[in-house]
This record gives structure tokens, C-alpha cells and sequence, in this order.
């Protein structure tokens, strides 16, 4: 994957479960190590509409070689 690609919240949860099952750890391992409860790995990866953008952050970054920066936002003037 590019260095510089952005990326939708579908996809940062997409790619943060691909990096948890690419290194051989199931949902309540990941949680165990990040500290979280493994209902929120369920909604981290699952539900890219709730609001788990840092816990898909930590779940990349700790599983892949890949760093995660942002996030970023996007100002535009009002017609």
C-alpha cells in the first residue's frame, strides 16, 4: 500500500482487521494486549460509522510495520 493514500473510515477498519488476522491473533487476544474490551474490536473492525478511528490506529500500527497519521480534515468555504 502507498505511503500516502488516504483512507475512508470503512477502509482504515477493513485494513486494521487484515493486519490483526494477517499476525494470527483473534479478537480477544488483540484486546487483551491493547487493553480494551473485545466488544470494541468487534466495532472497531465491524462499524466503520462509530467513532473507533484511535483504536484502529492502535490495531495497525501494533500488527503491521505501517504508521497511521491524521486524522485529516478537510475545510472548505460555504458557497
Amino acid at each position: 500500500m502507498r505511503a500516502d493514500k488516504l483512507l475512508t473510515e470503512a477502509e482504515l477498519a477493513s485494513l486494521a482487521k487484515k493486519h490483526r488476522i494477517r499476525a494470527g491473533k483473534n479478537r480477544a487476544e488483540a484486546a487483551r494486549e491493547l487493553r480494551v474490551a473485545r466488544p470494541a474490536i468487534v466495532y472497531a473492525e465491524d462499524h466503520p460509522e462509530k467513532s473507533f478511528t484511535k483504536l484502529r490506529r492502535r490495531l495497525i500500527e501494533t500488527y503491521s510495520t505501517q504508521r497511521v497519521t491524521g486524522p485529516l480534515f478537510l475545510i472548505k468555504d460555504k458557497p
